[in-house]
């Protein structure tokens, strides 16, 4: 069995990562352009200056820290001598047309790319928009047109801009509900001809282990994350009241970072670990897909002292306007236990066990045969709306041959496992999905380590982790077995 006819097939990317140009046409910074490059064995860092010393440092960016980002009296900047991945990536903005017409030839349907919203609002909280930066996604967007390709758009990538984070706090401040709302109206009444989809936040529960990568939170306490979930909680709600008033064709989905959780044993204290660190995923879909505040966190923030700086109105906004689909990236299971002992295994942005029944690549990941089973069922089931799974795939240290090939057997072995689980839970299970994009589809920057060596894409970019090479772009084998599964939509797995 296939999937539906208009099933979308495609990839996906974040600007942040993949665009480049960080300065070109007006842009403003963004968080991710003072973030250097890092490794699996050491961090990315954060570099900062004192205004008033001039006084220049770097600090590691973390996760799973209530710490600030920079230290008091300091702000994020742009050091000399520094090398800031974002700042070229591998330069979509000179290559779109090239990298669309890759997935053409792929025979994409859809594509995910981000909005870098200080290209369009260079200091976040403008008054006026910046036209150079809009006419570039005019012309992305009529590239996908000329190949019949949909766009989905994600409003807020790891993007925020950087004057943002420094005159506010980022998203610990209420007023950045009005600046993204009013961004987001513009792009949506720009681009609505053009642009059915739109996700406002990606990952957005990464706001309690990454709040500076989330929303620009440089001091994050757990009192600020907890502000700043909210807000961007309202401004998602804002966002689909508007994108239904512009254009009723227009879906707005949520888009939450989500692995499936193991225990590692059958001691009932690893099976309530389970519980607890799913809940602290489902929160944020609860309330944006959901539409109310659960009790296990009203609960949690009593405890804490957590007190939100919110009005009656948010909570009937919420209730009012919930995301119309839940979209989510999912790259693997995770394993937990409560007996120290067992080992951690590291992970996308979370820590666990290592699974001995699954094999892990050299950055930790391990490849689940029955993961997309098991999180569409488990979303499906709990939230009964559309889901689309817009990230999944591999991170691996591809090498090119002398005849410039790259043979990704891993990666198409991955992803026939992934495809497999996947189709079971649509034409078994019955799962409403929308949609498959694999991340990273061409080259591109990883998030959690700023390297150009943790490869994920069907193309491979000639760049490397210090930002040399030529940027060319050439096939991998994955990109001809990928090309084959979207035109027998996803019948025949094999390669």
């Amino acid at each position: 069995m296939a999937f539906k006819t208009n099933f979308l097939w495609g990839g996906a990317t974040a600007a942040n990562q993949f665009e480049g140009a960080y300065l070109t046409d007006g842009k403003g910074l963004s968080t991710a352009d003072v973030m250097t490059a890092g490794a699996y064995d050491h961090p990315r860092q954060v570099t900062w200056k004192n205004p008033i010393t001039g006084e220049t440092g770097a600090t590691d960016f973390g996760f799973f820290t209530d710490k600030r980002q920079v230290p008091v009296g300091t702000i994020p900047a742009v050091i000399a001598d520094n090398y800031y991945p974002s700042h070229t990536a591998t330069d979509f903005y000179h290559h779109y047309a090239e990298d669309i017409k890759l997935m053409a030839e792929m025979g994409f349907k859809t594509f995910r790319l981000s909005l870098n919203w200080s290209r369009i609002f260079p200091n976040g909280d403008d008054a006026t928009p910046n036209e150079a930066g809009l006419a570039f996604y005019d012309r992305v967007f009529a590239e996908c047109q000329k190949y019949h390709i949909e766009p989905l758009v994600t409003l807020s990538h790891y993007e925020t801009p950087l004057n943002l984070a420094i005159k506010y706090n980022g998203w610990a401040d209420r007023q950045l509900i009005g600046f993204f709302v009013n961004y987001a109206k513009l792009v949506m009444n720009r681009y609505h001809d053009q642009v059915k989809y739109w996700l406002t936040f990606n990952e957005i529960n990464l706001m309690d282990n990454a709040p500076f990568l989330a929303g620009g939170v440089i001091d994050g306490s757990p009192q600020n994350r907890a502000q700043a979930a909210h807000n961007q909680f309202v401004a998602s709600a804002l966002t689909v009241q508007a994108a239904h008033a512009i254009d009723t064709t227009i879906q707005v989905g949520q888009m939450l970072a989500y692995s499936p959780l193991y225990a590692y044993t059958a001691d009932p204290a690893d099976q309530l670990k389970v519980q607890l660190q799913q809940q602290a995923t489902l929160f944020y879909s609860d309330v944006q897909i959901g539409g109310h505040y659960p009790n296990y966190r009203l609960n949690q923030y009593a405890r804490d002292g957590i007190k939100l700086d919110d009005r009656h109105e948010d909570y009937a906004l919420l209730a009012k306007y919930p995301a119309d689909f839940l979209s989510f990236s999912c790259y693997g299971s995770n394993t937990v236990t409560t007996h120290e002992d067992k080992g951690n295994a590291a992970g996308n942005f979370m820590t666990g066990v290592k699974n001995p029944y699954l094999e892990t690549n050299a950055w930790g990941w391990a490849t689940d045969p029955d993961v997309l089973r098991i999180a569409l069922n488990t979303l499906f089931d709990r939230y009964h709306k559309p889901l689309w799974i817009v990230e999944n795939g591999i991170g691996w240290a591809d090498e090119l041959t002398a005849d410039q090939k790259v043979h990704d057997d891993y990666r198409i072995k991955y992803l026939q496992a992934n495809l497999s689980s996947m189709r079971d839970a649509v034409t078994i299970d019955g799962v409403d999905l929308m949609g498959y994009t694999m991340w990273g589809c061409i080259d591109l920057v990883s998030a959690g380590t700023g390297e150009m060596k943790k490869r994920y894409g069907f193309v491979y970019v000639d760049r490397d982790d210090r930002g040399n090479g030529s940027l060319k772009r050439l096939p991998k084998d994955s990109f001809y077995w990928y090309k084959k599964v979207i035109a027998n939509n996803g019948s025949d797995l094999s390669h």
